[in-house]
């Protein structure tokens, strides 16, 4: 039953990033086709015009048919950026992480496992269903007499069996933030190379250069240049922000199991005591 809600919720991940990525592409398309190109924008009230002086919307949209795919790679790291942060958010739970720890913890070292599974109740999210999945197996081999050692494998293989459940969700879309870091830069230094194209070619003409397309050339490749850069920027930023707050995450459930097990070893100890 969990493997089929798993894959169910893979499916419709996927279907969710696919749709995510096209319309990025898409909208992107549409903010530089009607937006940027807009022809009040532009002297002459044409797109095929000088952009009005002081105006960065022309000047954007002068870089080229590359500036919609870097502007839909952008949005998408926006996108899926915001995503992950709500999905993040919802795994640590409801009340603060650090108190929910901390009162999860106190109670496990006092004994008493029933209070410290209703604040994972009261808690919820990610951390603290496994976390609660761990406490209940406690008092499963607790009953049952348990040595230490065989308590601690079966402790910890249900906290692992937990976390493999809890936590895969957390870093889904986060391979599509780490790829648009290098799509992102890629993109840019493809637009980079086609603007350059077009100056050494008006430097090529015979005669006088034109001017004005070596111009157009030269700022083609500097927007895709900087927008390029701008995308990776974000994304790196976002990716490394995400990958810290799973990792806390992680270090919560592995420190809450650490707790279970030292409390189940001390419990063993005043038997044989």
């Amino acid at each position: 039953m969990a493997n089929v809600k798993k894959e169910s919720g893979s499916n419709g991940g996927n279907m969710f990033s696919g749709i995510v990525i096209v319309l990025c592409i898409l909208v992107g398309w549409i903010i530089w086709n009607f937006v940027m190109g807009a022809g009040s924008n532009f002297e002459g009230g044409v797109n095929t015009g000088h952009p009005k002086p002081g105006n960065y919307l022309a000047m954007v949209y002068k870089g080229g048919p590359i500036v919609p795919v870097l502007m839909g790679l952008l949005l998408m790291v926006v996108v899926f950026s915001i995503e992950r942060f709500f999905v993040i958010s919802k795994a640590a739970g409801k009340g603060n992480l650090d108190t929910f720890m901390k009162n999860v913890q106190g109670s496990i070292k006092q004994g008493n496992i029933d209070d410290a599974i209703s604040v994972c109740d009261k808690q919820q999210g990610s951390v603290a269903n496994a976390i609660k999945a761990a406490l209940v197996k406690y008092q499963e081999v607790k009953k049952e007499g348990f040595t230490s050692e065989e308590a601690t494998e079966t402790l910890h293989k249900e906290i692992e069996e937990a976390t493999s459940l809890e936590m895969p969700m957390l870093e889904k879309n986060l391979t599509i933030l780490s790829t648009l870091v290098a799509l992102g830069t890629l993109a840019g230094l493809l637009g980079t190379v086609t603007g350059m194209i077009k100056a050494f070619a008006a430097l090529a003409t015979a005669g006088t250069p034109d001017q004005a397309q070596l111009a157009n050339g030269i700022s083609e490749a500097l927007i895709n240049t900087a927008t390029g850069i701008s995308t990776s920027a974000l994304a790196i930023i976002t990716y490394n922000f995400f990958t810290s707050k799973i990792d806390t995450l992680t270090y919560s459930i592995d420190e809450a199991g650490s707790t279970i097990v030292n409390t189940y070893r001390k419990f063993r100890g005043s038997l044989k005591s």
